[in-house]
């Protein structure tokens, strides 16, 4: 029990820095930074979407080496990428920087996550898997819950921000190599390359594609959406970021969810749910409730669905956790690693509105996925 407890606040911690803090923290910060660096709406849009490029090829490595090298490995490794990215943003004296930097950071999510699954597959007992995976899970939300303080703190100083929070990375890459199991290799003669995609693994393919895209909505220009729409500065982003982290951390209940309710109901909820937060945030004449409100639904549907999503990864190749976790958070990531510029683009070209609109409608074909489809 307190070796899972401790492999559980591990994860929960090394998740929280990686996702909450090298990926989607820059959301919170991108108005600033873009007024620094003099970037346009697009060019925003595709750094972003470099940070989620970074986590598709990374989690692909993570997978591998997780299964050769063991959990332990690979998590540290996660947490010094993550802290190395965060210093190159908090130094990017270019469009150029902070691009590599960006997508640095961002790959230290894909690294985080395998490690963490094959870990808790080697050292929890079978009963238990299900809810300490969707703990961990749920660090994304502390991390951007701890994101919106040092904003509010902080207002326009972004460098001095990923600074701090490339500290904590390091404080977790330490806590990794104390915590984690030694032995978590799984790779064994039979078990080798890709796997067999069936049924499940292709529904889970289009649903976290669909998912991820209609998720940059929020996580690349909430903080863009909320000053358009109310004038809110950094400080006032911070705000929205609390609520969506705070949110998020109700995601560590998916596996309960998941086993009460089944997979189609909880899935088809929080996609709408998300469709809704995505609204509430962006759409004209919003107001300062409506928009804390639209968080509230956000963080909660996201986290709950990445939970959903690991769950359904792993449920349908057990005997190889850190490749079925893979290939959801892989897919997310390329469906947020197209949208991100795809949203700028709109914004550019159209309007705020039509961006939104179109994105909480991808949100909710999302749920079309598994319409009919049991858990493997």
């Amino acid at each position: 029990m307190r070796s899972s407890l401790s492999l559980a606040a591990t994860g929960f911690g090394l998740i929280a820095v990686c996702y909450g803090l090298a990926r989607f923290a820059f959301g919170l910060f991108l108005p600033r930074i873009d007024a620094d660096l003099s970037l346009s709406t697009t060019l925003s849009g595709l750094i972003a979407g470099g940070s989620f490029l970074g986590y598709c090829g990374a989690i692909i490595l993570s997978a591998h080496l997780t299964e050769r090298l063991g959990a332990r490995a690979v998590a540290i490794g996660a947490a010094l990428v993550a802290a190395i990215g965060m210093v190159g943003i908090a130094t990017a004296p270019s469009s150029l920087w902070l691009a590599c930097a960006v997508m640095l950071a961002g790959s230290s999510t894909g690294l985080a996550s395998p490690p963490m699954a094959a870990a808790v597959a080697a050292a929890v007992q079978p009963d238990r898997q299900e809810s300490i995976n969707t703990v961990i899970n749920a660090g994304t939300g502390a991390g951007v819950v701890l994101s919106g303080p040092v904003a509010l703190m902080l207002g326009g100083q972004w460098r001095l921000a990923f600074a701090v929070f490339a500290a904590l990375a390091l404080c977790m890459a330490i806590a990794a190599a104390v915590s984690m199991p030694a032995k978590t290799k799984t790779i064994t003669n039979s078990v080798t390359g890709l796997p067999v995609f069936n049924r499940a693994l292709k529904r889970l393919i289009i649903a976290s594609l669909l998912m991820g895209a209609a998720s940059t909505a929020i996580w690349s220009f909430g903080s863009q959406l909320v000053r358009l729409r109310l004038g809110w500065s950094e400080s006032g982003a911070g705000w929205l970021w609390i609520a969506i982290g705070a949110a998020g951390i109700v995601g560590a209940g998916a596996g309960r969810l998941v086993t009460g309710f089944g997979v189609d109901r909880v899935h088809r909820a929080f996609l709408a749910a998300m469709a809704c937060g995505i609204l509430f945030i962006g759409i004209a004449n919003t107001t300062p409730a409506l928009t804390v409100a639209g968080g509230v639904l956000f963080g909660a549907a996201y986290i709950m669905l990445t939970g959903v999503y690991l769950v359904w990864g792993v449920s349908a190749l057990p005997e190889r956790p850190a490749t079925g976790l893979m290939i959801g958070f892989l897919c997310i990531a390329i469906g947020q690693t197209a949208g991100a510029p795809v949203f700028g683009l709109l914004m550019d070209n159209l309007t705020a509105n039509y961006a939104v609109a179109l994105f909480a409608c991808l949100a909710c074909t999302a749920g079309l996925a598994r319409r009919g489809q049991c858990l493997a």
